[in-house]
């Protein structure tokens, strides 16, 4: 019988970080948690325990302050690429590293250059590879935004079988915690402003579609993303169907003409899919 390792990668994780730019009148503050990730020559220190090809996890740890006390980074984006870059160059038996960053967003608070608040519910992500050949990946998404239509929502015409107690309905609340994750066609220079074009397609196309299913508008929020951001290849949506149920008020002599709800997280609905060009270029 023969035994052998397969593939496999180690790093940092949930390295949170905090920097704060007093430059100007008003204070500059950016949180991230960074995971850091290396893949590579490291089968005899699983197979052995011979360390000299691993960097430790603590150095990467450390490396994402160094780094981040001398960069100008503005971007989850470009502080990933810097972060991929340098390990690539300092590590010589890594074949490719990557990062996930999650920023979390600050909005300073009017009238106060040093306090701030959380700018919105959602998260903002990123992912960045570079191979030792030089082949860099780039994606950026956004988990966690909230989505809710109280009208153009329906679901009817569905498969049904014995065990079916689901009704249809035509006028129903349509509530979601989206993720997205985009990958682009080449390295760009602002990706604050494509990451505003792409979130601003898919929530403009969420409010307006007269949804079907969950799966209909899915699809058409990331094909108006793709159709709106040349810069894009292709896009990925999680959309869980949170539910709000209609209240039966008959026991109390009362109606309910679809204003009265109880959301509900568990169990819910699970719906993804990654929607493509015809001739996805991704770098």
């Amino acid at each position: 019988m023969t035994i052998a390792l397969g593939e496999n990668r180690y790093g940092k994780s949930r390295v949170r970080l905090m920097k704060v730019n007093r430059a100007g009148a008003r204070h500059e503050v950016t949180e991230w948690n960074v995971e850091v990730w290396l893949t590579g020559d490291f089968s005899r220190c699983f197979q052995d325990g011979d360390n000299s090809h691993i960097l430790p996890t603590d150095t990467m740890k450390n490396t994402v302050y160094s780094l981040a006390r001398s960069s100008s980074a503005k971007s989850v984006e470009d502080f990933g690429q810097e972060l991929v870059s340098h390990f690539i160059e300092t590590n010589p038996y890594a074949d490719a590293a990557g990062v996930h960053i999650v920023a979390t967003p600050w909005r300073g608070i009017e009238g106060f250059p040093a306090a701030f608040t959380h700018a919105s519910d959602k998260l903002d992500t990123t992912a960045v590879t570079l191979s030792r050949a030089g082949v860099r990946s780039i994606s950026s998404g956004f988990e966690k935004m909230w989505l809710l239509k109280t009208a153009k929502s329906a679901f009817a015409g569905y498969l049904k079988d014995r065990l079916t107690t689901l009704k249809e309905t035509h006028d129903r609340l349509f509530g979601t915690l989206a993720a997205a994750e985009w990958r682009y066609a080449g390295t760009h220079p602002d990706y604050g402003a494509l990451r505003q074009r792409v979130e601003g397609a898919l929530v403009s196309a969420f409010a307006g579609h007269e949804s079907l299913s969950v799966q209909q508008t899915l699809y058409a929020m990331a094909k108006r993303a793709l159709v709106e951001v040349s810069e894009i290849a292709d896009v990925r949506l999680q959309m869980p169907n949170k539910h709000c149920n209609l209240v039966d008020l008959s026991p109390f002599g009362q109606d309910n003409p679809n204003e009265i709800f109880v959301p509900t997280d568990e169990p819910h609905g699970s719906i993804e899919a990654r929607v493509y060009r015809d001739d996805p270029q991704v770098d």
